[in-house]
């Protein structure tokens, strides 16, 4: 007879997302029972090495940023580009050259590292994560799959799973969650259909090198990763230990085929096609392990049901240019995380606990999504793929002019990626216009620019509870929404509005609500997300801005000659 197990979460997949959902369950609730069923056996190589900083905020949460700190992975300050209307190689950092100093391996989360990242090795990464599930209290189950799904009416009953020995048993959970990255094995069951906003199908080939030269080396310990287009596609260079690094290359789907080349031989003409990359490789190995893969954009209709819920790539894949995959991953568990502590507590609306997760995370895919395709559809680079590229502009509906482009790369966006501080896609706002400005050859504008005065604007907006994911609570905080935006009314945005709800000078507003705002914290003392979170709230319409002739200039958003 088949044997059962009964836990109060059981999680498909030890990846990543997977470690990061069992281990802030067990966190925030100890007496949960929780189950990790992974089908290979760790350690194993993994393609999506680069993090972003978000992550490491999640790491820090789930008490293993330390364990990854140890293996002394290369520290992120950013990304080196060769794309766009120019052949110049062009920077996007998260921490500038200067504000990095010297630093000890391995250090703490604290300062300058909680404004980096790391780029890793997955399959020490991966291990370090599931490890770190296990001695939090989670089962894992590795070299166990899940072979067959039973439920109905979009209900899970149990899972099938078969051990490495071929035994088989019977898992039954109170709540599942699919972890299992592209398989998506819980979508493939449940039949959730996918949908596919973006003209984008790219394919990637990739390998790992042996004592590669690091482009930059900061303090001995930091670097950043390497994008450089070529006329047919991209590369990517991350140095993922102090001697091995990751080489891919990224083209359409379409375009391989035309060339009728092999994969590797395609790979290696392009590596020696790009001085840089290939002066880095000059006296590197292969390892030999080359790996292909199709990396098409896709998104789940529907992220959570009755019983069930999708986290990771089993949601939706976005495009790597923007090194968003892990990002997106972890993100999306501390959500599931969160969502099913409150849905055992049984304090929040359940309907509401799965529409802002399903909502929420979905516009961040959406979001990443929309961003690569400002990437492609920008890159003057792309001289074989003109067609492709002007079909994929006309199908988002891009005008690649600079103003244009910022404004509808970040639409609806600035308030949701961290919810209170202007960004969008993980980048603050002056990212975003330096994207803006590179991959058009333009400039972006202030959206204050010659105005002294600016108003709170609250008309046709209704209000909304807006979830807030914090220390292991969802927090019903209040938004207004108008149309398909939506601003918590939370941090800088509650702060800015509430001064303006008069027409008010411009100067004397920021600084008014700077010197009230930096007693209450580091970041709400920082001017220049003052002046970000202003901007975001004039692009998307929730402050007016208007020139009054008989008050003075403004000096804050005056273009600098």
């Amino acid at each position: 007879m088949t044997k059962s197990l009964q836990v109060d979460v059981a999680i498909v997949g030890g990846g990543p997302s997977g470690s990061t959902l069992g281990t802030l369950l067990k966190k925030y609730d100890p007496n949960l029972q929780v189950a990790i069923i992974e089908k290979e056996k760790f350690p194993r190589d993994h393609v999506g090495e680069s993090l972003l900083p978000a992550v490491t905020t999640i790491l820090a949460e789930m008490g293993v940023w330390d364990k990854v700190e140890a293996a002394n992975f290369p520290i992120k300050l950013g990304a080196t580009y060769r794309w766009g209307s120019t052949d110049d190689h062009w920077n996007l950092s998260f921490i500038g050259e200067s504000d990095f100093t010297e630093t000890e391996r391995p250090g703490k989360f604290e300062s300058q590292r909680t404004k980096t990242a790391f780029q890793v090795d997955r399959s020490q990464y991966d291990e370090i994560l599931l490890e770190h599930a296990r001695e939090a209290g989670c089962l894992v189950c590795m070299e166990s799959e899940v072979r067959d799904v039973k439920g109905a009416n979009g209900l899970i009953n149990h899972l099938v799973v078969r051990e490495k020995g071929g035994n088989e048993f019977e898992l039954k959970a109170k709540y599942t969650v699919d972890a299992s990255g592209e398989a998506g094995v819980l979508r493939r069951a449940l039949q959730i259909p996918i949908e596919s906003p973006t003209a984008l199908r790219n394919i990637a080939f990739w390998d790992y090198w042996q004592h590669a030269e690091w482009p930059e080396r900061f303090s001995g310990v930091a670097t950043r990763i390497q994008i450089m287009s070529l006329g047919w596609g991209w590369l990517w260079f991350i140095p993922i230990t102090d001697t091995r690094t990751s080489v891919g290359l990224v083209l359409p789907a379409q375009y391989y085929k035309k060339t009728g080349q092999r994969p590797l031989e395609l790979y290696l003409e392009a590596i020696q096609s790009e001085p840089h990359i290939s002066s880095l490789l000059q006296s590197a190995t292969r390892e030999e392990n080359f790996s292909t893969t199709k990396d098409w954009n896709f998104l789940s209709r529907q992220l959570c049901g009755e019983n069930w819920f999708l986290v990771g790539d089993s949601c939706g894949f976005a495009d790597p240019i923007l090194s968003a995959g892990l990002t997106l991953a972890q993100t999306s568990a501390r959500k599931v995380a969160y969502s099913i502590l409150e849905l055992f507590r049984g304090q929040l609306p359940p309907d509401w606990i799965k529409k802002e997760y399903n909502e929420g995370h979905r516009i961040q895919i959406l979001h990443h999504m929309r961003f690569a395709d400002f990437w492609y559809a920008g890159n003057g680079c792309f001289s074989d793929l003109k067609e492709f590229c002007t079909t994929l502009a006309a199908d988002v509906g891009l005008n690649l002019k600079a103003d244009d482009a910022f404004a509808w790369l970040s639409t609806g966006g600035f308030a949701l990626d961290r919810p209170g501080f202007a960004g969008a896609v993980g980048f603050p706002l002056s990212g975003l216009q330096l994207v803006a400005e590179h991959l058009t050859g333009g400039e972006v504008l202030s959206a204050l620019e010659g105005c002294n005065c600016v108003t709170a604007n609250l008309a046709g907006a209704t209000q909304a509870p807006y979830a807030i994911y914090e220390n292991g609570r969802i927090i019903q905080a209040a938004s207004y929404v108008r149309g398909d935006v939506t601003l918590p009314r939370i941090a800088l945005f509650e702060l800015l509005l509430s001064a303006a709800v008069k027409p008010v000078h411009v100067d004397q507003w920021l600084a008014a609500c700077y010197h009230f705002g930096k007693h209450i914290g580091s970041e709400m003392g920082n001017f220049a997300n003052y002046t970000q979170a202003a901007e975001a709230l004039v692009r998307e319409g929730w402050l007016t801005p208007s020139y009054n002739p008989s008050m003075p200039r403004a000096t804050t958003f005056a273009k600098q000659a």
